[in-house]
């Protein structure tokens, strides 16, 4: 009776669940996190690029991988986990954050625009020295 009992508790990981882990699995995470982490770090240490909008974009996208392996790798989101639905879910998280971000950063520079007074020109503003008698 054990042995059914057993036999059944095991065909049930199959269904619908996350992936099993194995080492190989995590060591490769691991070493994948290891490089992507490397790369940015010796491309803004060493100054191999000298534009920096350049770096910063190769930074960008190499967070946005590791990113990537990490979902991958130690929280094992894919199609087949959960019948899809832990994907699904991540999906409508990056929609949701992109339309908050987007929306707040199209408010802030429209209220940039429209509400500040026009500031004086840099030349016009008063020295510093002219302010010492007050």
């Amino acid at each position: 009776m054990s042995h059914d009992a057993h036999a059944a508790h095991d065909g049930h990981h199959g269904e619908g669940g996350a992936a099993h882990a194995t080492r190989k699995g995590y060591v490769t995470g691991f070493l994948l996190s290891v490089v992507l982490t490397a790369i940015p770090f010796g491309l803004v240490m060493g100054g191999v690029i000298d534009d920096m909008r350049i770096t910063a974009g190769i930074v960008m996208a190499l967070a946005i991988v590791q990113i990537v392996v990490h979902m991958i790798y130690f929280l094992h989101m894919d199609t087949k986990s959960e019948g899809g639905w832990t994907l699904m879910a991540l999906i409508f998280t990056a929609v949701i954050v992109v339309i908050t971000i987007a929306g707040s950063l199209w408010v802030m520079v429209n209220m940039n625009r429209y509400m500040m007074p026009p500031m004086p020109p840099a030349s016009a503003a008063a020295p510093m020295s002219d302010m010492s008698g007050m």
